[in-house]
């Protein structure tokens, strides 16, 4: 990871476009490719940011940074107060709670709740960037990877998100769709989960240990 202290003006040209004028940001450029730009504030919502792939191209005082739709991120730094790198490594992962991976391990003896005909490939599935919950097919045969959490929010959509994009790599497995499974899924994570194509799914912890299996819900 590449941490970049600078009094920089950012320009988004895209689907629309946005301006922020010059002040002292904090530049993230993460080895997944993405760049984001961070206030003193907001917590962990950048200012603006760059999702991969993209790529980065730094010119004197100018970096552009271009996704594969072509829309630019372009930085203009002017005064640069720290620079450096540094190796993170490979991520485990968030550590499931007890609820969770109870969860994981009721669905995925119990694939038939999310349709007659799917069947599951794996639990924990292997990835370079940390294991996927669930790998399954669904009754038409194709891959479906299942992310799973006791509260659904942004970042385990991001989470699936980045799973995804590393199992459509390989043809063995593609196409690859997702499903984000939780008890509770806030509205946001609905919303930027279809945004992406990723299917929802509300869990009712008591209904899948075997009462019931009509309150599942598929969205």
């Amino acid at each position: 990871m590449r941490l970049v202290i600078a009094r920089c003006s950012v320009d988004y040209a895209g689907r629309l476009s946005a301006h922020l004028p010059s002040a002292t940001r904090l530049i993230l450029v993460k080895a997944d490719g993405s760049v984001s730009i961070h206030a003193d504030d907001r917590a962990y919502k950048p200012l603006n940011w760059m999702s991969p792939p993209c790529s980065l191209k730094e010119a004197d005082t100018t970096w552009t940074v271009t996704n594969k739709a072509g829309e630019k991120l372009i930085i203009t730094l002017e005064e640069v107060l720290h620079d450096s790198s540094h190796e993170l490594g490979v991520d485990p992962g968030l550590v499931k709670d007890g609820v969770e991976a109870h969860l994981q391990e009721l669905l995925a003896d119990r694939m038939e709740v999310l349709g007659a005909g799917w069947q599951l490939i794996r639990r924990e599935y292997p990835t370079a960037i940390g294991p996927v919950d669930i790998l399954c097919r669904d009754s038409d045969g194709a891959t479906v990877a299942i992310e799973i959490k006791r509260r659904g929010e942004i970042d385990g959509v991001e989470q699936l998100t980045r799973y995804l994009e590393l199992l459509n790599r390989d043809p063995l497995l593609a196409p690859v769709k997702g499903v984000f499974a939780a008890q509770e899924i806030k509205p946001q994570a609905r919303v930027l989960a279809t945004d992406r194509g990723i299917g929802c799914v509300v869990l009712d912890y008591d209904e899948l240990r075997g009462i019931e299996d009509d309150k599942l819900k598929l969205f």
